[in-house]
């Protein structure tokens, strides 16, 4: 073997060698990753927005396959988690689902419907009233003509709150910033319908909306002729 023959073979172990050696390191890298990721797991995203209160359907997630170790505690692997829910708030395409993201949908008793109206965040919620809670609902109106007292009226009594939503900030009109409210919370009650008309009414037209929380059991009939109050007639 000559010289050239030499030097061609070693040459050769040494290209034999170098393809080992990044062999090998690939192997290492590749054991790395798989290390510090680790199995992989179902999960679910939205395919478009869903605004809050929708029921939700499989149809409107589609199936993603992600590490394991960078999937929440809440979210949901399985999309059977998701039948007779609502969403809770409006929920982004591409977002990952995940349990608080999602209600049971509120179970209407028969001659019930959903209405949601804004109700002012310092006077009329107060951080008491929850989903679940019974109220009882109060307006005050300014007298129909010009030198008629104003009145304090309960609309409705023993409303069921089906769900408190989250502080909305208001932008009333500079003439009027001293009296409209500042911030409002939408709040959604179970009502018939013509509890449903007198509530809606009164956040058309009443000055201001509070809600009483009504003790559990202690029930929530008024009197008829303590249900209108104006200050001229408080004996």
């Amino acid at each position: 073997m000559n010289s050239r023959q030499r030097r061609g073979v070693i040459l050769l172990i040494l290209s034999v060698v170098c393809a080992l050696g990044a062999f090998a390191g690939v192997l290492s890298v590749i054991g790395d990753v798989k290390s510090k990721v680790g199995p992989e797991v179902t999960a679910y995203q939205l395919k478009a927005d869903v605004k809050p209160y929708t029921p939700l359907t499989a149809s409107q997630f589609e199936k993603i396959r992600m590490p394991e170790r960078w999937l929440s505690p809440n979210a949901v692997t399985d999309l059977g988690q998701v039948r007779g829910k609502i969403a809770v708030t409006t929920l982004r395409q591409g977002s990952l689902l995940q349990s608080d993201m999602i209600v049971n949908q509120p179970a209407l008793r028969p001659g019930q419907q959903e209405v949601a109206i804004m109700i002012d965040a310092a006077t009329g919620v107060a951080g008491k009233i929850t989903p679940g809670s019974t109220v009882n609902v109060y307006a005050t109106f300014p007298g129909q003509r010009q030198g008629d007292p104003a009145q304090s009226k309960i609309i409705v009594t023993d409303a069921r709150v089906l769900d408190v939503g989250r502080i909305t900030a208001l932008d009333p009109s500079a003439d009027n910033r001293d009296r409209q409210p500042t911030e409002a919370v939408p709040i959604t009650f179970a009502l018939s319908t013509i509890d449903a008309q007198r509530i809606t009414y009164a956040e058309s037209f009443a000055q201001r909306v509070r809600l009483a929380l009504v003790a559990p059991g202690g029930g929530a009939d008024v009197p008829a002729k303590d249900r209108t109050y104006e200050l001229a007639n408080d004996k």
